[in-house]
C-alpha cells in the first residue's frame, strides 16, 4: 500500500535508525530517506524543495522526526518545514523519548498532531498513517 511514498526519518542513534526501519519494512514501507542530524534533515529537505516540478518526487510524503538531534535539534527542523510554504503541509510524526510537555507542547503549536514513543510500532504508525490520510 505505502510501497511508493517516500519517508524522511530523522534519527542519531543506530539502534533506534535499525528499529524504526525494520518496522517500516514490515509496513511495506521501502522508500525510506535517513537523515542522522537536524542540518541534514535541512539538507535533504531544502535541497529536494529548491529544484523544478521534476523534483517533486523526491519530496517526502511523510516525515518521522526524532527532537532530540545533535547540529540542530528537531524543534529547530520542524520550525523549518512549517515556515516553508513547499513543506509546510507534510505530516510530521515526532519519535522521541521525550515526553517533556514543553517539547510536545511546541511541537502542537506547529501542527504536530502524532506522537510515538521509540522503539516505533508498526501497527501504531500503520494507524496514525491512515488517520492521516496517507
Amino acid at each position: 500500500m505505502w510501497s511508493n511514498i517516500l519517508v524522511l526519518m530523522v534519527e542519531d542513534n543506530p539502534d533506534d535508525e535499525f528499529l524504526t526501519l525494520r518496522e517500516l519494512k514490515k509496513c511495506g514501507i521501502e522508500g525510506v530517506l535517513v537523515a542522522r542530524d537536524g542540518a541534514d534533515a535541512i539538507d535533504c529537505l531544502f535541497c529536494a524543495g529548491n529544484h523544478a516540478e521534476r523534483d517533486k518526487a523526491m519530496m517526502p510524503r511523510l516525515i518521522l522526526l526524532d527532537l532530540k538531534l545533535p547540529k540542530l535539534n528537531g524543534l529547530e527542523v520542524l520550525q523549518s518545514i512549517r515556515d516553508d510554504e513547499r513543506m509546510r503541509d507534510i505530516p510530521v510524526i515526532i519519535t522521541s523519548s521525550s515526553q517533556e510537555p514543553s517539547d510536545i507542547e511546541s511541537c502542537r503549536r506547529l501542527g504536530v498532531e502524532f506522537f510515538l514513543n521509540k522503539p516505533l510500532d508498526g501497527r501504531k504508525l500503520i494507524e496514525i498513517m491512515n488517520d492521516m490520510g496517507i
